[in-house]
C-alpha cells in the first residue's frame, strides 16, 4: 500500500490547506479493486482561518528572603502589576466582568470566567432576582470576589459590603465552583446578615450554628446547609469540632477581630480547612500596619513574612485587596459634611478642669521613675468626663448646645445618633432630650432588646434620637434613615469614629448626612484630636504605598507628649 501514496504537497503555513497530488485509491490484498467510481478526489479548498489571542498575566514569583526572584524587566513589571492584572481586550459597552487573577493559572480556571457574560446583564436582564439593581462599583467588588481564593474586601463602612458578598457566593453557588460555605460575624451581627441573605439571595438556604453543644455538633456534621452562620464566640468553643470540617469559602466580617495574632479567636479562625479565604472590614488598620500584616494569615498565609516592613505591605497584599471610599463613589452617594463644634467650659466646668489638670500633673511629675502610661490614661479619661459634665453641678456646654441643636433636628422631622465613650453620659443626656422620644443602644442592654429599639427608631416618628456607646453602635448597624450624627466625646481612634459616623451615611441614604464633633476648647481633647488628625490618613498611606505612619492610635510618646511631665517615665 505504501508504495501507492503519492508525497503530499504543503501550502505555504499561511494557507494550511493541503492537497494530494494525485487520486489515492486504496484497497486490500484480499479485496478485488473498487470501480474507478470510487475513487475520492479532495480539493484544494482555501482554508481561512482567523485567529484572536492575548497574554496572560505571568505569576509573580514567590519572594525568597523578602524580596522578590526578578529576573527580567517584563517579569518585574508584571510582580509590580499584580494589584492590576493585565485585562482582555474588550468594549467598554462590554460590562463588568470576572476577569482571571494572576491566581488562576489554569486554562480551564480562566476560561470558567472569562466564557460568563457581564454582570449587570445578569442583572439587568432579571436572571437573578434582588431587591435593587447593585450600583456600578458594587459590581466590581463582585467581579473582584468571585475569581479569588483570597480576598479582602476593604471598602469604607457604608458603602454595602454585605450585599456584594452575599452575592458572590449565590453566583458562586449557582455556578457550582463551591457547595460549602461558612460565614463568620460578631454576634449583635447574627440578625442583620441574616436579613440580609434573605433580602439579597432568597434562593440560598442557610442556617445559624446556635443552641447546645450537641445540637451544634450535629449541624457542623450531619447537615449539608450550603451556607451556615455562626458568630465568632461560638465558633471558638467549637474549636474541636471544626478540625474534621472543610469548607469552599470562608469569609469574615468585621475581620479586625482577628488584628491580635495571638488571640484564641485568630488561632480558631486560621485554623479552619478551607479553600478560599475572604475577609470583609472597612478598617483593615485600626492601630498599627500589623493589623494588616495579621489579617492576612488568614486570607492569604504565608504571603505576608512576619517582620514585613509597613513599606512592602502595599507590594505584598496589592492583588488581593479591594479599597473603595465614599470619595470615589461620590456619584452614588449623598455629601457627608462634617463641622467641629468648639465649645467654652461653663464656669463651674472650667474651675473643675483646671483644678484637676493641675493636681494630676503635680501627682504625675511626683511619681517619677514608678511613672507610666497608665497613670496619664487615667489623668485623661478624668479630664475627658469634665469635658462632658461637671462633676459637682453636673453643668455642661456639650448638652446645652445639643439639646438646641436636637431642637432644629425634631422640628424638621428628621432622626439623629448620639454616639459617647460612656454609658453614664447617655443616661443624663436621655433625660435632657426626653421632649425628643430619646432611645439608647449600649451594652447594658439585652441582646435580644436591641433590634425592637432598632426597629422602633425606624418606625416611630416621636423618636427622633437614638444615644447609642461607640463599642456597640459603631459595627454593623444600617441607619441610613438618619440624617444627623452628633460625636459628644472624641475615641482615641478616629477609625472608630468613622465607623460610627457611616452607621449614617451608607448606601441607601438619600439625603446629606451632617456630622457635628463636639470638643472642649482649650482642653485635653484639642491636643488628643491635633495628634489624631495627622494620623488620620494611614489607611491611605498603606494602601497606596505611600510613606507610612508607625501607628494611627496615640503612641506611649504621645500620650506622656500631651502634658507637661519632668519625670522620666517607666517604660
Amino acid at each position: 500500500l505504501l508504495p501507492m501514496l503519492a508525497r503530499p504537497r504543503i501550502d505555504p503555513p499561511r494557507t494550511r490547506s493541503f492537497a494530494m497530488a494525485m487520486p489515492l485509491r486504496v484497497h486490500s490484498m484480499d479485496s478485488p479493486r473498487l470501480p474507478p467510481t470510487s475513487v475520492r478526489r479532495i480539493q484544494q479548498d482555501q482554508l481561512k482561518v482567523s485567529t484572536f489571542g492575548w497574554r496572560f498575566t505571568p505569576l509573580a514569583r514567590k519572594a525568597v528572603g523578602g524580596e522578590a526572584d526578578v529576573q527580567t524587566a517584563d517579569e518585574e513589571q508584571t510582580f509590580r502589576g499584580l494589584r492590576s492584572p493585565t485585562p482582555l481586550p474588550q468594549n467598554e459597552s462590554a460590562g463588568v466582568r470576572v476577569r482571571p487573577t494572576a491566581e488562576n493559572h489554569l486554562l480551564q480556571d480562566r476560561l470558567l470566567y472569562l466564557l460568563q457574560p457581564p454582570l449587570d446583564a445578569i442583572f439587568d436582564r432579571g436572571q437573578l432576582e434582588v431587591p435593587f439593581e447593585p450600583f456600578p462599583y458594587q459590581l466590581e467588588g463582585i467581579a473582584f470576589l468571585m475569581p479569588r481564593s483570597s480576598a479582602l474586601l476593604a471598602d469604607e463602612m457604608g458603602l454595602g459590603k454585605t450585599a456584594q458578598t452575599i452575592l458572590a457566593l449565590r453566583l458562586l453557588l449557582h455556578q457550582g465552583v463551591i457547595a460549602k460555605s461558612l460565614l463568620i460575624c460578631p454576634k449583635p451581627l447574627v440578625p442583620n446578615w441574616a436579613r440580609e441573605l434573605k433580602m439579597w439571595a432568597p434562593d440560598v438556604p442557610f442556617e445559624v450554628i446556635a443552641g447546645d453543644s450537641e445540637a451544634r455538633r450535629r449541624m457542623w456534621r450531619v447537615s449539608n446547609c450550603p451556607l451556615k452562620l455562626i458568630n465568632y464566640e461560638t465558633l471558638t468553643r467549637d474549636a474541636e469540632v471544626l478540625a474534621d470540617v472543610e469548607f469552599d469559602v470562608v469569609v469574615l466580617d468585621e475581620a479586625q477581630r482577628i488584628k491580635n495574632a495571638g488571640s484564641r479567636t485568630a488561632e480558631v479562625v486560621t485554623s479552619i480547612r478551607r479553600s478560599r479565604s475572604w475577609a470583609l472590614t472597612g478598617t483593615p488598620i485600626e492601630n498599627h500596619p500589623d493589623d494588616l500584616a495579621n489579617l492576612f494569615a488568614f486570607v492569604d498565609p504565608g504571603r505576608v513574612p512576619p517582620g514585613t516592613p509597613s513599606r512592602l505591605l502595599a507590594d505584598l497584599t496589592g492583588d488581593a485587596i479591594l479599597r473603595r471610599t465614599k470619595d470615589i463613589v461620590q456619584s452614588d452617594m449623598p455629601p457627608k459634611m462634617i463641622v467641629d463644634v468648639e465649645l467654652d467650659l461653663t464656669a463651674a466646668q472650667r474651675a473643675a478642669y483646671d483644678l484637676a489638670e493641675d493636681e494630676g500633673v503635680i501627682h504625675l511629675n511626683e511619681l517619677g521613675d514608678t511613672l507610666s502610661v497608665q497613670h496619664v490614661f487615667q489623668l485623661v479619661m478624668r479630664l475627658k468626663q469634665i469635658c462632658n459634665f461637671d462633676p459637682r453641678t453636673g453643668e455642661s456646654a456639650k448638652m446645652e448646645r445639643l439639646v438646641a441643636d436636637m431642637e432644629e433636628v425634631a422640628s424638621s422631622g428628621r432622626k439623629a445618633i448620639v454616639f459617647s465613650q460612656w454609658v453614664e453620659p447617655l443616661t443624663v443626656l436621655a433625660d435632657a432630650l426626653k421632649d425628643y422620644g430619646p432611645l439608647q443602644f449600649h451594652g447594658r442592654i439585652p441582646q435580644a432588646e436591641r433590634m425592637p429599639i432598632l426597629d422602633r427608631f425606624k418606625a416611630d416618628p416621636d423618636a427622633h434620637v437614638i444615644l447609642m456607646t461607640y463599642g456597640t453602635g459603631s459595627v454593623g448597624l444600617n441607619l441610613q434613615f438618619t440624617n444627623y450624627v452628633f460625636l459628644f466625646d472624641r475615641w482615641w481612634n478616629p477609625a472608630i469614629e468613622d465607623q460610627a459616623i457611616n452607621r449614617a451615611h451608607r448606601i441607601g441614604q438619600k439625603n446629606p448626612v451632617t456630622v457635628k464633633r463636639f470638643m472642649s476648647a482649650d482642653t485635653i481633647e484639642g491636643r488628643i484630636a491635633k495628634v489624631l488628625d495627622e494620623k488620620r490618613q494611614i489607611f491611605n498611606d498603606i494602601l497606596n504605598a505611600a510613606d507610612k505612619p508607625s501607628a494611627i492610635g496615640l503612641s506611649e510618646d504621645e500620650i506622656f507628649g500631651l502634658f507637661d511631665i519632668k519625670s522620666k517615665p517607666k517604660r
